[in-house]
């Protein structure tokens, strides 16, 4: 019972989002700004993680 009432609340807090996102302007740009920076979050990581591997791989070559 409990896990179907913070089920319920989930959606119930993912609807005022999407409506929020709709009627305000300010927060579809605070949106779009949070999904931006993930986005470079995650290509950083992402950069840093490929240099890392060529450089075990450049060390194993030796």
């Amino acid at each position: 019972m409990k896990k179907l009432l913070w089920f319920v609340t989930g959606i119930s807090i993912g609807v005022l989002a999407v409506r929020q996102l709709q009627e305000n302007p300010k927060a579809q740009e605070l949106a779009a700004d949070v999904s931006r920076r993930a986005k470079e979050f995650g290509a950083a990581v992402a950069e840093g993680y490929r240099e890392r591997e060529a450089e075990i791989a450049s060390e194993q070559a030796k």
